[in-house]
């Protein structure tokens, strides 16, 4: 079960459309910070495919300036 957190920053003046936007993507949570222009987006999947299908889904987000990867971790047992 993939499970990452990205920084997440928004166009200028956005920074609550893509709040909005994120919190509707189903496996997402969304902390806004408080005293900078970003938020700290937390994902989880199922599997591999799901997780990347998320990533594009918040990657087309149309207030959404840059995406950063922070951390990930996959709880998928591997033989």
């Amino acid at each position: 079960m993939p499970i990452k957190s990205y920084l997440a920053y928004p166009q200028d003046n956005q920074k609550e459309d893509l709040i909005n936007a994120v919190s509707q993507i189903p496996s997402c949570e969304v902390i806004p910070s408080e005293n900078q222009d970003l938020l700290i987006v937390v994902t989880e999947a199922n599997n591999t495919i799901e997780d990347e299908q998320i990533k594009e889904k918040i990657e087309a987000i149309e207030s959404l300036k840059l995406l950063s990867l922070v951390s990930g971790f996959d709880t998928t047992k591997r033989d």
